[in-house]
């Protein structure tokens, strides 16, 4: 199966199980709809993350640690701060 088939497939799929959990059936579906959306984006934006961490390994491995480190740092869904 190709990739874009079954991100489209996980997309309908947690939009079914996402819909009745909210009271209101437009907005439910609009909440599925953005749940979705913004689950792709971050999906996407940490993958560009870790393609750039490992382009920058591959161009100078003796920095590993310290991109691994920024990398983790950057991905990281629970930054430091005041819970």
């Amino acid at each position: 199966m190709r990739f874009p088939t079954m991100l489209l497939y996980a997309f309908f799929l947690m939009l079914a199980f996402a819909t009745p959990a909210f009271a209101d059936a437009t907005a439910g579906t609009g909440a599925g709809v953005g749940m979705g959306l913004s689950i792709v984006g971050i999906g996407i934006g940490i993958g560009l993350v870790g393609h750039s961490a490992l382009s920058g390994i591959a161009r100078q491995p003796e920095q590993a640690g310290a991109i691994q480190g920024a990398m983790f740092i950057l991905a990281d869904p629970h930054p430091p701060g005041p819970p």
